[in-house]
């Protein structure tokens, strides 16, 4: 009886952590503030140029872009890094956190915690707080070498992006 007890309980222990496992998201959604975004591409510096794109699941031109930014993220993923940062309210972050699943985002994104005019005055001084809002920083100075609010079309990522991975570099 007491063997059966174990393995039962064996069981369901073994089921607990298995269902746990699988659970893991492939996604770290991190809280952060405009500090905090400034920090982790300042870390880019040097290495890769940095597209950082704002967006929440509620802005309808957002969820539009979004699938061409990760493919363009896909592309360029050995010379740019593409950072997503979800201005969603924290009490939404699950449902930011299962649309960067359903997109395909793997490891770390963002979700502001901080006043969106805290974030948004240190994000950038031009940024109105419309969204989306794209922001590319060069990958050899690390300073915003393009910005703009609204959807755009992908030739203007690409542009961007391009610039900011041949930033310095003579031809």
């Amino acid at each position: 009886m007491q063997l059966f007890r174990l393995l039962k309980r064996s069981r369901i222990l073994l089921l607990f952590l298995f269902s746990f496992s699988c659970s893991r998201s492939p996604v770290d959604l991190q809280e952060v503030t405009a500090e905090d975004i400034l920090t982790a591409v300042a870390e880019h510096k040097g290495e890769k140029a940095v597209l950082v794109n704002y967006w929440a699941t509620w802005c309808a031109p957002c969820v539009e872009e979004f699938p061409m930014i990760v493919e363009l993220s896909k592309e360029y993923a050995h010379e740019a890094v593409v950072l997503f940062v979800s201005a969603d309210w924290l009490d939404e972050k699950e449902r930011a956190l299962e649309f960067l699943e359903k997109q395909e985002v793997k490891g770390l994104s963002f979700i502001k915690n901080q006043t969106d005019n805290e974030f948004i005055d240190g994000i950038h001084r031009e940024w109105s707080g419309a969204l989306p809002f794209t922001i590319v920083y060069g990958k050899n100075s690390g300073n915003v070498v393009d910005y703009w609010e609204a959807k755009k079309s992908e030739k203007r990522f690409v542009e961007a992006l391009e610039k900011a991975i041949n930033e310095g570099v003579k031809s």
